[in-house]
C-alpha cells in the first residue's frame, strides 16, 4: 500500500509546452544573435591600506623617484633666482615683504658670488638635462620650462635698456608695474612648480609649458 503514492507521484502529467516555429517575417529572424553585448568584467581589487579600491590601468601611474622630484625642484630655482632682481621696487613699498626672502638670502649671496653664475646654470641645465637622452623626460620637461622662463626674465630688461623710461613720469610707472608683475608671476611659478614636483605631479606654466614640450 505504501508504493501507491509513488505510482501516483510518477504518472502524475506534466505540462506540454508547445514551441512554435517562428515565421520569416517574425521580428526573431532579424537579431539571430543577441542585441545587446555582455557587460564587461569587473576591474581588479586592489587592497590598499585595509580598503578595497578598484584600480583602472587607465589612471594607474607610477610616481618619478625622489632623485628626479629633487633635480626637477632645484631647475626651478634658476628662473626664481633671477627673477629677484624685479623685486626691489615691490620690497621698497612693503618692506614686511622682505623678511619672507630671508631663508632665500644665503644662497643668493652664494649664487652671485660665483662669477657667471647664471651662464654656467643656464647651459648645465639645457645642455645637461634637456639634451641628454639618458635623462628621464620628467626631468627634461621641467628642466626645459625653468630654462624657457629664465630667458623670458631676460627679455624686460633688454626693453629697459632700449627705451630707458628713467625715474619720473609715466615711463617709470609702467616700469615699476612691470617689475612687480614679473616678480609676482616669477614667485608664482616658482611655488607651483616647486609643490608640484615634490608631489610628483608635472607642473604645467602658462606661456612656458608649450613651448616647452615642443623642444622636447
Amino acid at each position: 500500500m505504501a508504493s501507491i503514492p509513488l505510482l501516483r507521484h510518477s504518472f502524475r502529467p506534466t505540462a506540454t509546452v508547445f514551441h512554435r516555429k517562428p515565421s520569416s517575417t517574425s521580428p526573431l529572424t532579424l537579431f539571430p544573435t543577441p542585441i545587446f553585448s555582455p557587460l564587461p568584467l569587473p576591474l581588479p581589487l586592489t587592497r590598499t591600506g585595509g580598503v578595497i579600491t578598484r584600480m583602472s590601468k587607465k589612471y594607474s601611474s607610477s610616481s618619478p623617484p625622489s632623485t628626479e622630484r629633487l633635480i626637477s625642484v632645484v631647475a626651478y630655482c634658476l628662473p626664481f633666482m633671477n627673477s629677484l632682481q624685479y623685486s626691489r621696487f615691490l620690497l621698497s613699498q612693503y618692506p614686511k615683504l622682505s623678511l619672507l626672502l630671508e631663508p632665500v638670502i644665503p644662497f643668493l649671496s652664494l649664487y652671485r658670488s660665483i662669477p657667471y653664475a647664471s651662464f654656467v646654470a643656464f647651459f648645465a641645465l639645457y645642455l645637461g638635462l634637456v639634451r641628454n637622452p639618458n635623462i628621464n623626460r620628467y626631468v627634461r620637461f621641467n628642466a626645459m620650462q625653468a630654462v624657457t622662463l629664465d630667458v623670458l626674465l631676460v627679455l624686460p630688461v633688454l626693453m629697459q635698456r632700449i627705451f630707458a623710461p628713467g625715474r619720473v613720469g609715466l615711463g617709470f610707472k609702467v616700469m615699476v608695474w612691470s617689475h612687480n608683475f614679473i616678480f609676482l608671476f616669477a614667485v608664482f611659478c616658482f611655488l607651483y612648480s616647486a609643490v608640484s614636483c615634490v608631489l610628483g605631479r608635472t607642473p604645467y606654466l602658462p606661456f612656458v609649458a608649450d613651448a616647452a614640450s615642443r623642444q622636447i
